[in-house]
């Protein structure tokens, strides 16, 4: 096999793991130890790194045989472009839809995106947003701006904003929030994120520090508009940090005030979803290096909701 762009950049057992679906992974290492594995006829080691051009050598492997299940169909769709070029897309998702499909979720963003651009060779997920929450969500078009993006993320050398409605008076001088946060599984098979204050927690070291920054936007009869940058990017973080705090985000399903959502989308408010959006996103191009900025406006519906507020 010949490598092209979508796979330049990776590792030979991950690329491996993907061409041969379904053959364990154990008989892949195997085969690699062995030397039966070629690059450009030379003997290559499992994290050796794939270079657009490179040819390479897969013995032969008996596949399982495939079960013909029909596949879920996936609708093709676009979504709002804020930037494209060659190098990545920045969509503005709207609420309520997966970035991906699993969890109970047959098809998410990027499966939808890869069905509406059958002709893209490569289309992958840079970062990711709860269902619940809209707003800026980058993909890969190639794989050197996958690694280049997913490194910025990792190092924390991206801006991150986003717009977040909470019940209750933010106290101005509460710039800051810095609590370490645990994932685990609940009881009913979800997955949760709890604050980790103390550390007499018994499980205070499997909890990550993290941090967001918070500033008001705006003040609202029993409501405050938030601007809150992450400066890491955990699990439900923002979700939590302001639950936490005693502001949970107006229709929060997970961390909320159950009540105050129902009244709010029962009432005349009518507003049944999260208010939470990525709304401002800094990075460097993975290609050329230069400082972008992508904005993307709240939807209507938040924008209807908070005209709502200020109306006396």
């Amino acid at each position: 096999m010949q490598i092209d762009e979508g796979s330049a950049g990776q590792r030979l057992d991950n690329f491996l793991l993907r061409e041969l679906k379904g053959v364990p992974k154990t008989h892949i290492y195997r085969v690699i130890r062995a030397g039966e594995v070629r690059i450009n006829k030379g003997r290559a080691q499992a994290d050796s790194r794939l270079a657009l051009g490179d040819e390479v050598r897969i013995p032969p492997v008996r596949l399982p045989e495939r079960v013909t299940a029909k596949p879920d169909y996936v609708p093709a769709k676009e979504f709002p472009v804020v930037y494209e070029d060659e190098h990545l897309i920045a969509v503005n998702k709207p609420a309520g839809v997966a970035v991906h499909g699993g969890s109970g979720v047959s098809f998410g963003v990027i499966e939808q995106l890869r069905q509406a651009r059958p002709q893209a060779k490569f289309l992958e997920l840079v970062h990711r947003l709860d269902k619940e929450t809209s707003g800026l969500l980058l993909i890969a078009k190639k794989r050197s701006a996958l690694t280049a993006l997913q490194d910025q993320f990792r190092e924390r050398e991206t801006g991150k904003t986003y717009a977040a409605l909470v019940i209750g008076d933010w106290a101005e001088n509460k710039k800051v929030v810095d609590v370490a946060l645990l994932k685990f599984t609940g009881a009913d098979g979800e997955r949760w994120v709890r604050a980790v204050t103390s550390s007499h927690d018994p499980q205070a070291e499997q909890a990550k520090r993290s941090i967001s920054l918070v500033r008001v936007a705006e003040r609202l009869a029993g409501y405050s508009l938030l601007d809150v940058t992450i400066k890491t990017g955990r699990t439900h973080q923002i979700r939590v940090h302001l639950a936490h705090e005693g502001h949970p985000i107006a229709g929060d399903p997970k961390y909320g005030d159950f009540d105050a959502n129902r009244a709010m989308a029962r009432g005349a408010l009518k507003f049944d979803r999260m208010f939470l959006h990525a709304k401002r996103l800094k990075f460097a191009h993975p290609a050329s290096g230069a400082e972008i900025e992508l904005l993307a406006p709240l939807p209507p519906d938040c924008e209807r909701l908070l005209a709502s507020l200020r109306t006396p």
